[in-house]
């Protein structure tokens, strides 16, 4: 079979999951080209070409925009089967994809795809339910990676470290997450369970990376530490065979605690950075979500990765139905007393709590009241603040990190920070509520890292980010764009 994979967006790393199920399905015998259209142009003859095209969507802004592509391919080739898989295929399951995919995976999508492909897209997928949904978290066989199939590594994102820039890829050692966060599509999926990946398949992976060129590795797991041995059993390995190469991954706060030990061992393997999911420094936010920790947890995971020589990246979840204006106030005070004003991409002080079919946000009773409709667009139910006031504040940051992002904005972290905070501190005045202080705390004044420029990737999107106005731009030339012209 011709089949075609499709990746719209895999936070500006060259797409593993575009690579890994075409190495399964071209050692079948079938076909396979791939197309990743956060880097190249959408191409109709692709899809002209293609017996089956399938869409990879490990995350929310990938989703929304490969239903427009979908749509645009179902419009021009009815008769094309089509499938989406990846974590988050089943967004939107009962109000927006049915009317365009034929299967939806997700969780551990390789089986089904294969079985998928093997029927010629004629027959449903082993497990699948009567709308054309497979939800799998069994253990599943990986081979290396296909990452030929695929643009160069000079397209992605790369490490900006030490006053340069290195190639830097993606790899994964495992897949889930042992955790329930409640506003996680991962629990969703998988239920608190996580998968390790074959130690070999990794290091042959990163081989052909460090051949390619590169010098930086991100562990794209959801939780490098899940499986603590596993990680610092790859970490070593991986260090072993490649000491040149350095690496970030993403941990909890809790799992940088408990696992105070392995941080030396990572640290001598090449760990610069770590990215973890601070999202507040509210007791109540971080209660609501169920994140299993607290401000306090989060300054010690700071303190704690410093005294290796480690990094941290934040990413936030600052704005939320129950959001007040102060605790915005108190998350720029932490980032400022914490010394990670270089640390913080800028989007992180806009996102806007997401809330897909299926969260487990929506039973909260936080939520329930602030709710509207379901927006099929965006893949999530609406909603509106406690305080009205904090939705136009949001968009009016979010549009602001979105021009500091573009090439052409040169306005540095510090500045924006600067802005961020000055207009948070405004809006709190203005609605009558003095600031708890008149300055603000000493830069530093909790946990102080390393002078000059902090280690960071030149990507600085995520993906609980929506859409910028330049990737639906893109995507919607391609949907523009239908075989039948």
């Amino acid at each position: 079979m011709r089949v075609l994979l499709v990746s719209t967006y895999e936070l500006g790393h060259q797409p593993v999951h575009v690579a890994s199920p075409a190495a399964a399905l071209r050692v079948l015998g079938h076909e396979v080209r791939a197309i990743d259209v956060s880097v190249q142009p959408w191409d109709t003859a692709l899809v002209e070409w293609a017996e089956l095209v399938a869409f990879s969507v490990p995350m929310h802004t990938a989703m929304r925009m490969a239903v427009a592509l979908a749509t645009s391919v179902r419009v021009g080739r009815p008769e094309l089967p089509i499938c989406f898989y990846g974590l988050y295929a089943a967004m939107g399951r009962d109000t927006t994809t049915a009317a365009i995919a034929d299967l939806v995976i997700a969780g551990e999508y390789e089986p089904a795809l294969v079985a998928w492909v093997e029927g010629s897209g004629t027959c449903a997928a082993p497990g699948a339910d009567e709308r054309g949904m497979v939800v799998h978290t069994g253990r599943s066989r990986f081979l290396v990676p296909a990452r030929d199939l695929l643009p160069p590594l000079e397209s992605y994102a790369r490490l900006v470290h030490g006053g340069r820039e290195r190639l830097a890829a993606a790899v994964e050692a495992s897949h889930g997450c042992s955790h329930r966060c409640r506003h996680c599509a991962l629990p969703v999926v998988y239920g608190g369970r996580f998968r390790a990946l074959g130690e070999e398949v990794i290091l042959a992976d990163v081989a052909q990376l460090v051949a390619a060129g590169v010098e930086h590795l991100s562990f794209a797991d959801p939780d490098f530490l899940n499986g603590p041995r596993h990680a610092l059993r790859v970490a070593q390995a991986v260090h072993s065979s490649f000491p040149d190469l350095s690496f970030d991954c993403t941990v909890k706060v809790e799992h940088i605690l408990a696992n105070e030990g392995l941080w030396p061992a990572l640290a001598e393997a090449g760990c610069l950075f770590v990215v973890s999911a601070f999202e507040s420094v509210d007791s109540r936010t971080l209660r609501i979500l169920e994140k299993g920790h607290t401000a306090s947890d989060a300054s010690a995971s700071v303190t704690l990765l410093r005294r290796h020589g480690i990094e941290i990246r934040p990413s936030w979840l600052p704005f939320t139905p129950w959001t007040e204006a102060s605790e915005l106030v108190a998350l720029t005070d932490f980032v400022l007393a914490h010394d990670l004003v270089g640390n913080v991409d800028p989007v992180q002080y806009t996102i806007r709590l997401l809330l897909p079919e299926g969260s487990l946000l929506l039973s909260a009773k936080e939520v329930k009241g602030r709710l509207s409709n379901y927006d099929a667009e965006r893949l999530s139910w609406a909603w509106t603040a406690e305080d009205a006031g904090l939705d136009a504040l949001q968009c009016e940051l979010a549009a602001r990190a979105e021009a500091f992002a573009s090439e052409t904005c040169a306005r540095s972290a510090e500045e924006l920070f600067a802005e961020v905070q000055a207009r948070l501190l405004t809006y709190l005045e203005k609605g009558g509520t003095k600031p708890r202080r008149t300055s603000g705390p000493l830069a530093g004044s909790v946990s102080m890292g390393p002078s000059g420029p902090r280690p960071r990737l030149s990507e600085p999107w995520f993906c609980c980010s929506e859409p910028t106005s330049n990737q639906r731009q893109a995507v919607g030339a391609g949907a523009a764009s239908t075989p039948d012209g």
